[in-house]
């Protein structure tokens, strides 16, 4: 099984983020890569698809957001070449931005549907083939220098021929934000399930009940990494509840019915994801790509001075 497609959900308006999404797409705003340029978090994203073998790019996006995507991302090639002539980063910069003006595709939900909606969307754009899944709200870091969280999972997908997600054993007073699944671990393959059981944002105590996973340290979850790798048959799956209730249309239901028909596995990353929606999200996710990447150093001493600074106020 070949994983050549890619898909990114960005069809959310950012309500979490409100004021600054309102006056631009919340996929739109910068952040410092691990290159330690200043990129749209959209850019980092397709960058992650690009270099784990991903060859066509779909971004599932709220009505008239497919041309300001294009438009901003024209106008910050043709700025690069214009206020950087000749400076070796700067053509590095403008040919990752020809490459994604190349590749890239778009699908519009039409209507705040669901999250499921938003990925039946791109069925067109797949074509009946396997596809790789990613959030337009989550920056991912991995912890294997030269392996992106992307390329585990497709590695495995193609491996096994089958769907993949990506997981990260998450403590459990975090589960409430999370699908969180449990499974039954493959024998001779640390980190590898078969998914059993999914629920979206469970309690604590449901979890205790269904979704304790043997092997894991105590209080600790498999929840949803952002990251997917499916075969086409979810795109069935999703239809029927399309049929059946078209106002929110959940894609962890689908999913279930996907682990309980199909071969269906789960994947423990060697990585760390990072939801810029949440309270401080932004920040933590700057702070992780920045100790990863070019910036360490910088960003090091920036944490010292300011634990540094706040510790100063404090003996004031």
């Amino acid at each position: 099984m070949r994983i050549k497609k890619a898909v990114i959900t960005a069809a959310a308006r950012g309500e979490r983020l409100y004021p600054v999404a309102d006056t631009i797409q919340k996929a739109m705003l910068p952040i410092i890569d691990i290159d330690g340029l200043h990129k749209p978090v959209i850019q980092i994203i397709a960058e992650e698809a690009f270099a784990s073998g991903i060859e066509e790019l779909c971004v599932v996006c709220a009505p008239g957001d497919g041309e300001r995507y294009l438009s901003a991302f024209a106008s910050l090639r043709d700025n690069l070449l214009r206020s950087y002539k000749g400076v070796d980063w700067a053509k590095e910069e403008t040919d990752k931005l020809d490459l994604l003006l190349s590749r890239i595709q778009f699908a519009e939900q039409q209507e705040a549907l669901g999250y499921g909606h938003a990925v039946y969307c791109a069925r067109e754009f797949v074509n009946n083939e396997p596809f790789l899944l990613l959030l337009g709200d989550y920056l991912y870091v991995s912890n294997l220098l030269q392996k992106r969280c992307a390329t585990q999972l497709i590695e495995l997908s193609a491996q096994e021929n089958c769907s993949v997600s990506a997981v990260n054993p998450t403590i459990e007073h975090q589960i409430g934000r999370y699908g969180t699944l449990t499974g039954k671990q493959l024998p001779g393959n640390a980190g590898i399930y078969q998914i059993e059981k999914i629920i979206e944002k469970p309690s604590l105590s449901v979890a205790e009940l269904e979704l304790q996973t043997p092997g894991l340290r105590v209080g600790y979850y498999l929840c949803f990494f952002g990251m997917h790798v499916f075969t086409p048959a979810i795109f069935d799956i999703l239809e029927k509840y399309i049929a059946r209730d078209g106002s929110n249309i959940l894609l962890t239901p689908a999913l279930q019915e996907l682990a309980e028909a199909d071969k269906y596995l789960a994947l423990e990353v060697k990585g760390n994801r990072y939801d810029l929606s949440k309270k401080l999200g932004w920040l933590q996710a700057q702070i992780a790509l920045g100790l990863a990447g070019q910036a360490h150093d910088e960003t090091l001493t920036a944490m010292v001075d300011l634990l540094a600074e706040a510790n100063s106020r404090k003996s004031v």
